[in-house]
């Protein structure tokens, strides 16, 4: 009888820092890597806290490779791309850009951290932190003196990570996926 080839079934291994990630600015090129990283964070993040067909049709708006282009080609924003060094396979993203936060008075020196993802299986490796110091190294650079973001009140992990990197709530807004309306925080960073 003929043996069946079969791929193990166990978990990803998490990764550690020393397993070699890497941050590099994202341009054009990247946009099908972020796009699909992007919608797999979202997943991972929301699944059994939103409804499937809620998730299906936030990534398919917001995560589709065209946004992240323009973020990415636009001389006010800044992509930043994580990726494990050997094979340079995306696990994380982030992405600053022009405010666009109805609920709070802009000034012209703000900038909004308007993504900051990576996979469940980076988390407590540094990753997170590391492309939240690249994301404000790239504020200052851009000459903003305050950064926004916005954040689903029941994430309550990335509130704590924000909270732990500085920002402080200063609002709150309705922020719509798919069908249903969330309540979000905005959180402010003075630089």
């Amino acid at each position: 009888m003929p043996r069946s080839r079969s791929r193990s079934s166990s978990p990803p291994k998490k990764l550690s820092a020393d397993t070699g990630w890497r941050l590099k600015r994202a341009t054009a090129a990247d946009a099908a890597a972020l796009s699909l990283v992007a919608s797999a964070c979202f997943l991972e993040t929301f699944a059994g806290l939103l409804e499937g067909p809620d998730i299906v049709a936030h990534c398919a708006k917001a995560n589709h490779q065209d946004a992240f282009r323009d973020w990415a080609e636009a001389a006010d924003s800044r992509v930043v791309v994580a990726e494990i060094a050997s094979g340079g396979a995306p696990i994380g993203y982030s992405v600053l850009t022009t405010p666009d936060l109805p609920a709070i008075n802009i000034h012209p020196d703000d900038i909004e951290l308007r993504r900051i993802y990576t996979l469940s299986r980076t988390h407590g490796t540094g990753l997170g932190t590391a492309l939240m110091a690249q994301a404000l190294l790239d504020a200052r650079a851009l000459g903003r003196q305050r950064v926004l973001l916005g954040v689903y009140a029941g994430n309550e992990r990335a509130r704590a990570f924000y909270e732990k990197q500085g920002f402080e709530k200063v609002s709150e807004r309705q922020y719509q996926v798919g069908a249903t309306s969330c309540d979000d925080m905005i959180y402010a960073l003075q630089l």
